[in-house]
This record gives structure tokens, C-alpha cells and sequence, in this order.
């Protein structure tokens, strides 16, 4: 008996118990769907509206729409764990497995990982609708290699940051307007802080997101003047440390 307990806690069994659950909750499944098909209509869209300025990018336009469907994999991310608390099922998990930081594990491998493929798999096929569909010659292809990489990193990482928030707020719609304000928000307060601007506005997922994609929307005024890479680091590393609080304040408080 005391071996298969022991196996039940386990994170290769967690995984699994989280997987099963991801695949029978409609919300994240639809959430899914929806953060992997957005790229795709959104490069559609743009090829066949011609909405492109003379300085995008192939690649640029391609991904216009993947702020978007960055949004809704946060939410995923958020939805993983308050929907637990919202049904009241998170009692039953901890029941099932008591070791609390093992199941926060075991979720943010699952979203991170799903948020990665389908987001790698999604902004990979809108480049090539969006290369297949623009006019040859027209725009510059952009460098797709390893953008494409990084852009799916940033979904995990907006993926994660909202399950650390889901983790801290426990409320869905709490959750999710708190991730969404920080998505959002640096951009729009950004300019409010003179010299400080480069760093606040960078602070976003979205806009690691934006400068990855080489969009001519992406100016130094609405996602900051530091570089692509370094800011997807600066949005991992605050992101890794909300996670830890996460992990500790599950570990201190009741369900």
C-alpha cells in the first residue's frame, strides 16, 4: 500500500492526472484551439485585406494577430488552476496528492509545454500562409530563424504567467484580469515614465512577443528599446520568481 501511494505522488503520475484533466475540460480545451488558430486567420486576414505598410515584413504581418492568441494562452494558463478552485475538484487533487508543489509542477510542465507546440506549430503555418499568399517581392521576408523559437517561448512564458497568477488569486475572472492588465498595461503607462520607459515597456510578454515578430509596430515608444531577447529573459526571470511565490504561498495556506 505504502508503494502505491508513493507512486500516486509521484511527478510522472501528477503529469498524467494533469493531462487527463486538460483533455477533459472544455474551456482550456477550447482555449487551446483558439490561441493555435488565431495566427493562422490573422495571416489570412492580412494577405487578403493588403493591410501591410511598405516597411513590414513578411514574417511581420504573418504574426500579426499572435498578441492576440498570446492572450488567450495566458488565460489557458489561468484557467488551468482556478477552475480547479472555482468546481472545488482542487480538494480532491491535493486529496489524491498531498505533495502540493509536485502538482504545481507537473501543471506548469503541461502548460508550458502545450503552450510551446501549438504555439510553434500555429505562428509556423501562418508564415507560410502569409508567405504563400503576399505578393512576391513586395516586402522584406524578414528572419524567421530562430524567431520562430523564441516567439513560442513567449507564449510558455505568458502561459505561465498565468497560471502563477490563477496560483496566487485562485478567482477565474480575477486571474485573468489580472494577467491581461499585464499584458497590456506596460505599453499603454510605459510613456509615463520618462527615461524609464525602455524598461517598463518592455515588461510585457506581449511586447517580447512584438519585437520577436518584427512588426513595424513595434517602435521603442510602445514596447520599449530593449532588445527582443533580452526582454523575453526579463519577462522569464519575473515570471520564474511569481511561480516560486506561487509554489510557497500553495504550500502555506489552506485549499
Amino acid at each position: 500500500m505504502t508503494t502505491l501511494i508513493d507512486a500516486r505522488a509521484g511527478f510522472p503520475q501528477a503529469l498524467a492526472y494533469e493531462w487527463i484533466k486538460f483533455r477533459s475540460v472544455r474551456s482550456l480545451v477550447w482555449t487551446t484551439l483558439a490561441t493555435g488558430a488565431v495566427p493562422v486567420l490573422g495571416a489570412v486576414f492580412v494577405a487578403a485585406t493588403g493591410s501591410l505598410q511598405p516597411d513590414d515584413t513578411v514574417l511581420g504581418g504573418s504574426l500579426s494577430l499572435t498578441v492576440v492568441a498570446q492572450i488567450l494562452a495566458a488565460v489557458t494558463g489561468a484557467l488551468l488552476i482556478t477552475g480547479e478552485y472555482g468546481s472545488g475538484t482542487i480538494r480532491t487533487t491535493f486529496a489524491a496528492n498531498p505533495r502540493r508543489t509536485t502538482v504545481l509542477s507537473a501543471k506548469v510542465t503541461l502548460i508550458a509545454a502545450v503552450a510551446y507546440a501549438v504555439a510553434l506549430a500555429s505562428c509556423a503555418l501562418a508564415y507560410a500562409v502569409g508567405d504563400a499568399l503576399l505578393e512576391d517581392g513586395k516586402y522584406a521576408q524578414g528572419e524567421p530563424w530562430p524567431v520562430l523559437f523564441g516567439v513560442a517561448a513567449s507564449f510558455a512564458v505568458a502561459a505561465l504567467l498565468g497560471l502563477a497568477a490563477g496560483t496566487l488569486i485562485r478567482h477565474s475572472a480575477g486571474a485573468v484580469t489580472a494577467v491581461i492588465g499585464v499584458l497590456l498595461l506596460p505599453s499603454l503607462v510605459g510613456p509615463l515614465f520618462g527615461d524609464a520607459q525602455r524598461w517598463v515597456a518592455g515588461l510585457s510578454p506581449t511586447a517580447a512577443l512584438q519585437k520577436l515578430t518584427q512588426t513595424s509596430d513595434a517602435t521603442a515608444e510602445t514596447v520599449g528599446s530593449v532588445g527582443p531577447w533580452p526582454s523575453l529573459l526579463l519577462v522569464s526571470a519575473y515570471t520564474g520568481a511569481l511561480l516560486l511565490l506561487a509554489a510557497g504561498t500553495l504550500r502555506r495556506r489552506d485549499v
